[in-house]
């Protein structure tokens, strides 16, 4: 379990570094804050105190990697535009889209995601593995659902009340 919870906690954060490697584009305000400094030792700390307990680790490793492709995924395009023009350029492209449709496509992706993580805890038949990486397919749907909804408030928050530029 330990080695399997240093892999997937290692590729959430191989993939956040070569992402946004000053953590500009890194949507957990926790992580952000802690920053590479104080992360990388919580996170030890976090597998080896997981790493007796299966169904956790379990749900925690599937959740990581299922992060880490979702970084993966963009992570040449935010390092090949720079992060701050990533983020500025990402930003104008959802103000461009009525937030209704937005919210609707995510929590379409988020819905199908989850809905294959209930199936895979519904046929487990109760066991350890099945379950936890069923239960951390939820639990990423879940944090892209949230994390993403948390960065589009702030946003739209944050340009509510911003000075014009003259």
């Amino acid at each position: 379990m330990l080695t399997l919870l240093l892999i997937g906690r290692g590729m959430d954060f191989l993939s956040t570094w070569i992402a946004t490697p000053n953590m500009v584009l890194e949507g957990n305000p926790v992580a952000k804050r802690l920053g590479w400094r104080w992360g990388i030792p919580i996170n030890l700390a976090l597998c080896f105190g997981l790493a007796f307990w299966p169904l956790p680790a379990i749900v925690l490793v599937t959740t990581s990697l299922l992060v880490a492709a979702r970084n993966f995924q963009s992570a040449w395009l935010m390092r090949s535009l720079g992060e701050h023009f990533y983020r500025k350029w990402h930003v104008e492209r959802v103000q461009e889209t009525r937030p209704s449709l937005y919210v609707f496509c995510l929590l379409g992706q988020t819905v199908l995601t989850a809905s294959v993580g209930v199936a895979v805890i519904y046929f487990s038949e109760e066991m350890v593995v099945p379950t936890g990486i069923g239960m951390g397919i939820v639990a990423y749907a879940i944090a892209v659902a949230f994390f993403t909804l948390l960065a589009v408030y702030r946003m739209r928050r944050a340009t509510r009340f911003a000075v014009p530029e003259d």
